[in-house]
């Protein structure tokens, strides 16, 4: 199997964005790094094995072929549905948001 492209929505840009800010807010510039590191490492294990990820969102959520990694070290979910040519990203959300509103929030 080769690996697909990535393909982040521009909501899931603005979720890591606001994550990278709040880190560097919050924890400073180095864990900030090492975040946007951990979401590139997520990434690159989802193009490569986009089978891997958690089957449970589709399932939960009905919507067949969601799937869903967790960061390493940081309580963040990538939420993905794999496509002929590429894995398209929905969004990237802290673990313990309210996941199902997401589904509400328009894409733009």
């Amino acid at each position: 199997m080769s690996k697909k492209p990535v393909r982040p929505r521009e909501l899931a840009r603005r979720d890591a964005e606001a994550a990278v800010d709040y880190y560097i807010r919050e924890a400073g510039p180095e864990v900030a790094l090492a975040f946007v590191e951990a979401l590139r490492t997520a990434y690159r294990m989802i193009a490569d094995h986009p089978a891997a990820g958690s089957p449970r969102p589709a399932h939960e959520l009905a919507l067949p072929g969601l799937r869903s990694r967790m960061l390493k070290r940081y309580p963040y979910l990538v939420f993905y549905i794999e496509q002929g040519d590429h894995i398209d990203v929905w969004r990237g959300l802290h673990a313990h948001r309210d996941i199902p509103a997401w589904l509400r929030e328009p894409e733009g």
